[in-house]
């Protein structure tokens, strides 16, 4: 099989060379080629099979040749059944959606959004146009970059569902039964409540969708940012802190590595009433687990507690090891911050230690792109004489710098690897029980002292 251009003429050396000449239906007859733009037009088809049998002067093999053509390719092309399912306009609008979950099986799968668009459209209202229009308002930003048509469907039927006051689900038949009335009452609301959500969130050091922990965490997120700009309670230091609270126990107990509908319901109804009322801890709060040998296993920047810990640590007003700069949001992006050994790589594997140590989130902080270079693959005695002599810096002055980070200087200076591990794991977990709220327990277990030499109470 082959395409051609409408020229119906294939060349070469930019068109001055035909390599193959269809422009009549001799020269299809001579190099036998079939037009399978006339496949379906069997009438034609059949003048073209007889002016081609007339043209090779009915040679036995010429025909023999069709045949197997005709019988393989011509014949169930043009016997095929086309499949086609008529629903009446009276057809309920669940039931056309379960007729295109059924049927679309193969390929590219429908999404709650494209069944939902098709819905909304019986009412000449055009979704999609409407998400594209607030995609561009509220979510062109790198932080909620993430956010899909199906994740603001979802959030919005979470927020109707809590604001009509019965039970409170936002599973996908729940996002089907979406009343337009209901998305146009609420729709802008939830915008709001999403970018108060990433004002949230880049209160807290996050900064970019790729240091996002969860975004499945901004569904409960944003709708309950939305409940509480009722009264501006959402802007009070209190009801801020227990949202945040809420949002680090679900970072840290690493709640949200899939979509869960049961867990949005609670979390928006549990976390607007511990508010209100004061009353019991929502479930994800006490969900919240963490266990000290978690450290090691946070390598790379893929898991969800790793990019929490590195959102707090730039919480910690943490500096830039030459400018003394804090790492705000502007730095953050000038500066092309990025996460960093500070034991240096190529210094650990040289030195022999222990790669679970070295290489996890124990060993590694925000450090900007210049001072990277300065560290290299040296010993930290070593690069912090570079980066005093770099930045101009004072030795007290780099100190406080490093403290920042949680990483204490003289550990640093003396190349105490060991006890520079010991120190910044007691370290970061008080940072973890400080932004929960909540106990870590088991840092003095046998599996912890073993791992890292004492325990880490």
């Amino acid at each position: 099989m082959i395409s051609v251009p409408s020229t119906r003429q294939i060349t070469s050396d930019f068109g001055r060379h035909v390599d193959k000449d269809l422009t009549t239906r001799e020269r299809e007859f001579e190099l036998k080629m079939f037009p399978l733009n006339i496949i379906l037009d069997t009438s034609e088809e059949q003048n073209w099979q007889n002016d081609y049998y007339a043209y090779h002067n009915y040679n036995a093999d010429v025909i023999k040749q069709f045949t197997e053509l005709f019988a393989k390719v011509i014949n169930p092309v043009q016997q095929y059944q086309m499949p086609v399912i008529r629903l009446d306009k009276e057809t309920p609008k669940e039931a056309v959606c379960q007729v295109f979950e059924n049927v679309n099986t193969g390929g590219v799968s429908l999404t709650v959004f494209e069944l939902v668009t098709a819905i909304f459209a019986m009412d000449d209202f055009q979704l999609r146009q409407d998400w594209k229009e607030r995609q561009e308002k509220y979510f062109s930003g790198d932080l909620l970059s993430k956010v899909t048509a199906t994740d603001f469907l979802t959030a919005l039927t979470l927020l109707s569902s809590f604001k009509a006051g019965g039970t409170v689900s936002c599973k996908k038949k729940d996002v089907l039964a979406l009343t337009l009335d209901n998305y146009k009452k609420y729709a802008d609301s939830l915008c709001s409540g999403f970018s108060l959500a990433e004002k949230l969130l880049k209160e807290e050091r996050i900064f970019s969708s790729d240091d996002l922990p969860y975004s499945t965490q901004l569904i409960p997120l944003s709708a309950v940012c939305t409940v509480l700009m009722d009264g501006n309670r959402i802007h009070t230091t209190s009801v801020k802190n227990m949202v945040k609270q809420w949002y680090w126990c679900g970072v840290f107990g690493e709640l949200y590595g899939s979509a869960n509908e049961t867990r949005y319901a609670n979390d928006i109804v549990q976390v607007v009433k511990w508010i209100n009322d004061g009353s019991d801890l929502p479930k994800t709060v006490t969900d919240f687990y963490f266990y000290p040998m978690r450290l090691l296993g946070l390598q790379s920047r893929q898991s969800a507690a790793y990019k929490g810990v590195m959102a707090l640590i730039l919480k910690n007003h943490a500096r830039d090891f030459i400018s003394g700069a804090e790492m705000d949001f502007s730095t953050f992006s000038d500066e092309k911050i990025d996460i960093h050994h500070i034991f240096p790589k190529d210094y650990c594997i040289k030195e022999g230690y222990d790669k679970r140590k070295w290489n996890s989130v124990v060993n590694k902080t925000p450090i900007s792109a210049s001072s990277n270079r300065e560290i290299g693959g040296y010993a930290p005695s070593v690069y912090l004489g570079k980066l005093e002599k770099k930045g101009s810096v004072t030795s007290a002055d780099l100190d406080g710098y490093v403290e920042t980070h949680w990483i204490d200087h003289n550990l640093l200076r003396a190349d105490d690897f060991q006890n520079f591990i010991i120190d910044r794991a007691k370290k970061l977990l008080s940072a973890i029980e400080a932004a929960t709220g909540r106990t870590i327990s088991g840092k003095d277990s046998e599996e912890v002292q073993q791992a890292f030499g004492a325990p880490l109470n």
